[in-house]
């Protein structure tokens, strides 16, 4: 099937909205960061857990998506 039958307008939104986001993320990492690759890596891995454990999100209600899942 085509993904077009697959899912409804308010789906298509969110991914669209997801893609802008991710895209946006993306565009500005690149625009600021001047480190080495190896900085990076590190920037990264500290912002996943950042993300993960510390920073609450409010679709899950103020909770971690680490909380979200053990829970």
């Amino acid at each position: 099937r085509e993904l077009s039958s697959q899912l409804n307008y308010s789906e298509r939104n969110l991914i669209e909205k997801l893609f802008q986001t991710v895209a946006m993320r993306i565009d500005r990492f690149h625009s600021f960061w001047r480190g080495s690759p190896a900085s990076a890596r590190r920037w990264l891995r500290r912002f996943k857990h950042h993300y993960n454990h510390d920073r609450p999100n409010q679709a899950l209600n103020g909770r971690t998506p680490v909380k979200e899942v053990l829970n």
